[in-house]
């Protein structure tokens, strides 16, 4: 059985159709991409995914239970945690303290909390930065600590939202390995974006979204020679 399952999802924004009959199912401890132009849906997918906007049609399935018109607290609570594109830390708290607000949602105590956002910091590599003001990070940092934020969840899927976006090549190698690890850990992830090197290197699977519609799903080997995704996105053939 899927872990996750999208059936026949639709958005539409009044007379906007921002998704249009898009399905999809993600396995336990796969990566899945999500392709395409701006503009395609993709993280209003995600939106829909984890419960920021309902869905216009269809219905979406965390292990077998319908969840489409659950709030996103609670879809959190379920196991699904997100990035987001834009990154917005608590900007006057510590790293650490941003993580501890994150950990609050499984752990009981405080104390229980600090050892969750410890051993997320450690996992990510951001632990030397725990007492910085998370404002003051770079944008680099800030977007490990939106990943940190959304592990201490404890979730079972991790939705990212163009965590490499804004990166340099050796601050993006360094995302590549926590996803790499956080995919050794069990946890199953899909991934929404335009660096096709990364999305290539890093995905099992990846769908391709266009004006809202699913144009093609696949291996990135066979996404890459895709001929509606060269025309539509990638412009010339992409080896994986």
């Amino acid at each position: 059985m899927s872990l996750l399952q999208a059936q026949d999802i639709s958005k539409h924004f009044g007379g906007l159709a921002a998704l249009v009959h898009v399905s999809f199912s993600l396995k336990e401890g796969e990566i899945l991409g999500l392709i395409g132009p701006n503009g395609a849906g993709k993280t209003t997918l995600f939106n829909v995914v984890n419960g920021f906007y309902p869905p216009s049609h269809g219905e979406v399935f965390f292990k077998g239970e319908k969840i489409s018109h659950f709030k996103p607290h609670q879809i959190c609570k379920l196991g699904i945690a997100r990035t987001f594109q834009v990154v917005r830390p608590l900007q006057r708290m510590t790293a650490f303290d941003n993580v501890i607000a994150s950990a609050f949602l499984r752990a009981k105590t405080k104390s229980e909390a600090q050892e969750i956002a410890t051993e997320m910091m450690q996992f990510t590599g951001l632990y030397e930065d725990r007492n910085v003001v998370s404002k003051g990070l770079p944008l680099g940092k800030r977007k490990k600590l939106e990943i940190t934020r959304a592990l201490a969840t404890k979730p079972e899927m991790l939705l990212l939202d163009e965590s490499f976006a804004g990166l340099n090549p050796s601050e993006q190698n360094e995302v590549i390995e926590i996803i790499r690890k956080v995919r050794a850990s069990g946890i199953t992830i899909m991934v929404i974006e335009h660096h096709m090197k990364v999305i290539m290197s890093i995905s099992d699977r990846i769908v391709v979204l266009n004006h809202g519609e699913k144009i093609a799903e696949g291996t990135p080997k066979e996404i890459g020679h895709n001929p509606l995704v060269i025309q539509a996105y990638l412009g010339e053939a992409q080896d994986a």
